[in-house]
C-alpha cells in the first residue's frame, strides 16, 4: 500500500523541529501577514531559512502558506516578498486566491503551487480547472465525504490530492467565516480570527428573551457554532483507500506538545497500516494518546455522509489529560542526567514521561536538581533542571505530566 505524505503544522521554528522529531514527512508554515493565522503562528524569513535547511537534511518537505483572501495592498506585499520566500528553498506555496496564484506564477514560477482548502474545491471539474492553471496539488474542501474524495482521485489519477484528517474544524463553509470580523472587527480571512464561534450562545425569540430555545435535550444550552475536533485515526484504511497523496494535521496555533503527540500517533498508525494492510489492527492506545492533548471532543466530520456533525457541548469545551512538563536541552554523559527546560510547574516526585517517536518512557523526578547539582523540590516554567536518565534523549524531545485532577484513561501506559 502506498503511504501518503503526513503533513504536520509548524507555527514556529520550535514546532517545526518538533514535527521533524516525531515523524512528519512534510510541514506547513506561515509567512508573515499572508497566511490566515496570527503573527504567533508565522515564521520570520530567518527562521524559515533555518527550518527549511534542517527539514531538507532529513528529507522532509516544507510548504509555505500564503493562503489569505488578498486585497490590493496584500498583493503588493506579496510581490515584494515572494522572491525572498522562494529563496529559502520552500518546496511549495499554499495559495487560495486566484490573484496570488497568478502573481506567484509570474514572480516565482519555479515554485510549485498547492491550492488551499480555503478555495473549497468540491468536484472533479474544479480540480481540472486548477490543474489547467498550473496548480500541482489540491487540498480538498473539508465538506467532502471520503466517498467523493475517492471519486475525484479516480477521475484525476495524475493530480495530487490532500485532505485534513485531524484538528479543529470551522463551522463556516471551508473556513470562510465572517463572524469574527462582524463581532470584533478582526477578520478570520486576514489571519486574525478571535474564534467567537467557541463562545456560548442561546437562541431566543425577541418577545421572550428569558426563555431560550433548547435545541438539544440539555439542561443548559447548545454550542450552535462550535464543532468538535476532526479525528480520522480510527478510519485510516478508508482514508488511504481514496488514493490521496497527503493527509494533514491542523494546528499551527497549537502547542509543541500537541504537534508531538498527534504527529507521532498518526505516524505509528500509518506505518502499521502500510506495513501490512491485511494484518492491520487499530491499537486502542493510539486513541488514548490523542486524548492527552487539548481537544473539544472528536468527530469524523464530513468523512461519512451518513454521519451527524455534532457541535461540542458546554462540558467538553477543552479536554486534556496531560500537559507539557518540559523539553530536553541536553545530556550529561558523566552523571547520566537529562537536562531539561521546564514548561509547567513541576514538583519533585511527580510522574513524568519522555515522548520518543516509538516509545513513552517514565522519568524519575524524585532526585531533581538544578544546573549546579543542588537538590530541589520544585521547578517553575523556564527553569533548567536535571533528572536521572540512563541514555541520551534527542534534543527537543517533549516530556509531559498529568494535568491537575486528570484521571488515568484506558489501559496502563506502555511503550509504543
Amino acid at each position: 500500500m502506498q503511504q501518503p505524505e503526513l503533513l504536520a503544522p509548524a507555527g514556529n521554528l520550535e514546532k517545526l523541529r518538533t514535527a521533524l522529531l516525531y515523524g512528519a514527512n512534510a510541514v506547513y508554515v506561515g509567512v508573515p501577514g499572508l497566511s490566515l493565522r496570527g503573527a504567533s503562528a508565522e515564521m520570520s524569513l530567518e527562521d524559515l531559512t533555518t527550518g527549511v535547511s534542517e527539514a531538507h537534511t532529513l528529507g522532509v518537505r516544507v510548504y509555505a502558506a500564503v493562503n489569505m483572501f488578498a486585497r490590493n495592498a496584500d498583493l503588493a506585499q506579496a510581490a515584494r516578498c515572494l522572491p525572498d520566500w522562494a529563496a529559502t528553498g520552500v518546496d511549495a506555496l499554499i495559495v487560495s486566491d486566484p490573484g496570488l496564484v497568478r502573481l506567484a506564477q509570474k514572480t516565482v514560477p519555479q515554485i510549485p503551487l498547492h491550492l488551499s482548502t480555503q478555495a473549497n474545491t468540491t468536484n472533479a471539474e474544479a480540480v481540472r480547472f486548477w490543474q489547467d492553471q498550473g496548480v500541482s496539488r489540491i487540498i480538498l474542501a473539508r465538506e467532502l465525504p471520503l466517498r467523493e474524495v475517492g471519486e475525484i482521485a479516480a477521475a484525476l489519477p495524475g493530480m495530487e490530492l490532500e485532505i485534513f484528517i485531524h484538528g479543529a474544524m470551522c463551522m463556516a463553509y471551508s473556513g470562510r467565516c465572517y463572524l469574527s470580523a462582524w463581532r470584533n472587527r478582526k477578520s478570520a480571512n486576514a489571519g486574525d480570527c478571535t474564534q467567537p464561534c467557541r463562545w456560548e450562545y442561546r437562541l431566543s425569540e425577541s418577545t421572550r428573551p428569558d426563555d431560550p430555545l433548547r435545541l438539544e435535550e440539555d439542561d443548559r444550552f447548545s454550542y450552535l457554532l462550535s464543532s468538535k475536533d476532526l479525528c480520522l485515526l480510527e478510519h485510516l484504511p478508508e482514508v488511504l483507500a481514496t488514493g490521496v497523496a497527503g493527509v494533514k494535521i491542523e494546528g499551527r496555533m497549537k502547542s509543541s506538545y500537541y504537534v508531538a503527540v498527534v504527529t507521532r500517533t498518526y505516524r505509528q498508525a500509518l506505518d502499521a497500516l502500510c506495513r501490512n494492510k491485511e494484518t492491520y489492527r487499530r491499537d486502542p492506545h493510539w486513541m488514548e494518546e490523542l486524548k492527552t492533548v487539548s481537544h473539544r471532543g472528536y468527530t469524523t466530520g464530513f468523512a461519512f455522509a451518513e454521519g451527524k456533525i455534532n457541535e461540542s457541548s458546554p462540558d467538553i469545551k477543552n479536554i486534556q489529560t496531560h500537559e507539557p512538563a518540559g523539553v530536553v536541552v541536553g545530556y550529561d554523559d558523566v552523571r547520566k542526567q537529562m537536562r531539561m527546560e521546564v514548561r509547567n510547574f513541576l514538583q519533585a516526585g511527580e510522574d513524568m514521561e519522555l515522548l520518543l517517536l516509538r516509545e513513552t518512557l517514565p522519568v524519575d523526578t524524585r532526585p531533581m536538581t538544578d544546573e549546579g547539582g543542588d537538590r530541589i523540590d520544585r521547578a517553575h516554567a523556564g527553569n533548567l533542571i536535571r533528572v536521572p536518565f540512563p541514555f541520551p534523549a534527542p534534543k527537543g524531545a517533549l516530556l509531559r505530566k498529568k494535568t491537575i485532577g486528570a484521571k488515568a484513561q484506558g489501559p496502563e501506559r506502555k511503550p509504543i
